[in-house]
């Protein structure tokens, strides 16, 4: 087996890692999924489906990822030749290529939004007038492609660079950058007259809201948000060198993507209830009813060029993971260069990402199954690709692969512990699974 690329150092997996995991559906989604389901009893759930799907799975695919030593697809093949495992490391490639393709697209709107902010372009305008800016944005031919562009190109760049001299150096830095940012607005947010509501909202309990619908949101983002299923983290995973500890990895992950998240609701509540917005506001609370209110507050101009930062910061994070795992897949696949899989992989991305801009505008009324083609990406990716090649990950690991294999990697080849086996393999084998099922017909609207 060629040797391959490595992290340097622990933190820069764990930034590199947590980078992949908040993304805009931390500092975006989860605020307004939380507004919608009650606020601190659906945190309650979202941290039980986070330690019964989310770390089990992510520890699978760090156990594939650093055993195979490859691309998604190639480890499976190497862990398990003569089955067609492979098939869960296809969608995963599979998924990262096409959910970047219409990532990229909304992280570039986030870019527009910083420079709106900059301009101070929410001042003076209504929610309507807010709500106008936005639909006339996203539906132009040109500009949202331009910002899409730009993503990328620094998503190139960053992976371009490889592992230690691109990912981990800048994870690094993003990281620690991104956490400033979400603490600077948490402290803006707390200190608003009023903030107190969002504070109790947030963790104060109301477990009258509670029920199936509520269970199924939280299992359904609590695997969405962790990158699992989108071959990032067996890429992530096939960097891992052989002293690190498997375990302690994904458990810091997983409570550092979900800490910041809930700082992101911290940042989002006290705003929300001191402005009287309702707290299931839906989608639209981040572009336009979060700039109606920024011009409001006390230093809002700050605060609006800060919140979309943040989002900015939060989007390029993940871009960069589901680079890496297409470049992965291209460079072991066709042995090329980084470079040239790097340039080939972009480009390929970025113009599937073109129709998936265009389909908010010019080409809206083009239906694919009942959706506009970036809607249709999104709805294939998290509800088959990602939740199915999840599955198929579980129960390889679980009951499957050599259970030597498991605990080598699990312990170092016998240097750790790593106690918890019994527990990872009780969860995995037979909670886990049944979770992604819940999560997988949930999303299909059979339950």
């Amino acid at each position: 087996m060629e040797k391959r690329e490595s992290f340097k150092s622990s933190f820069g997996l764990f930034a590199a890692a947590v980078g992949s995991a908040v993304g805009l559906g931390n500092i975006w989604r989860f605020p307004y999924i939380t507004g919608m389901n009650g606020g601190a009893a659906f945190i309650l759930v979202y941290l039980i489906c986070v330690a019964i799907i989310g770390i089990p799975v992510l520890l699978s695919e760090f156990i594939i990822g650093r055993k195979g030593k490859s691309n998604p697809i190639d480890c499976f093949k190497y862990l398990a030749p003569k089955g067609k495992w492979h098939i869960s490391g296809m969608l995963g490639v599979m998924a990262a290529f096409l959910i970047l393709s219409f990532y990229s697209v909304i992280a570039g709107w986030t870019l527009e939004y910083v420079f709106k902010a900059i301009g101070n372009q929410f001042l003076g305008k209504d929610v309507s007038q807010i709500g106008d800016m936005f639909v006339n944005f996203i539906t132009n031919p040109i500009r949202p492609i331009f910002w899409q562009f730009i993503v990328l190109v620094i998503t190139y760049y960053i992976v371009v660079n490889g592992i230690e001299k691109g990912i981990e150096k800048y994870s690094i830095t993003l990281i620690p950058a991104l956490i400033a940012i979400i603490i600077i607005l948490d402290i803006r947010a707390l200190t608003l007259p009023g903030a107190s509501e969002g504070i109790k909202f947030l963790f104060k309990p109301d477990f009258s809201k509670l029920n199936g619908k509520v269970v199924l949101d939280a299992l359904g983002h609590s695997f969405f948000s962790l990158s699992l299923g989108a071959g990032t983290m067996i890429t992530y995973g096939s960097y891992i060198k052989d002293d690190e500890k498997l375990g302690s990895s994904a458990l810091n992950i997983a409570l550092a993507d979900t800490l910041i998240a809930i700082l992101a609701g911290l940042a989002i509540f006290p705003v929300v209830f001191a402005y009287g917005i309702a707290p299931d506001s839906g989608a639209g609370l981040v572009f336009v009813t979060l700039p109606n209110v920024f011009p409001q507050i006390p230093g809002g101009y700050i605060f609006a060029i800060l919140f979309f930062l943040l989002l900015s910061l939060a989007a390029i994070t993940s871009t960069i993971s589901m680079l890496e795992a297409v470049v992965s897949f291209v460079m072991d696949r066709f042995k090329y260069s980084r470079r040239k899989a790097s340039i080939i992989s972009t480009l390929a991305i970025f113009i599937v990402g073109i129709f998936a801009s265009l389909s908010q505008g010019p080409m809206f009324n083009i239906s694919f199954f009942g959706a506009d083609f970036l809607s249709f990406l999104d709805k294939l990716t998290a509800n088959y690709f990602m939740t199915i090649g999840s599955l198929i990950t579980i129960i390889f690991v679980s009951w499957i692969l050599d259970r030597k294999i498991v605990e080598d990697q699990l312990t170092n080849e016998g240097i750790l512990d790593a106690g918890y086996k019994s527990i990872y393999y009780f969860v995995a084998r037979y909670i886990s699974p049944l979770a992604i099922i819940a999560v997988f017909l949930a999303s299909i609207g059979i339950i």
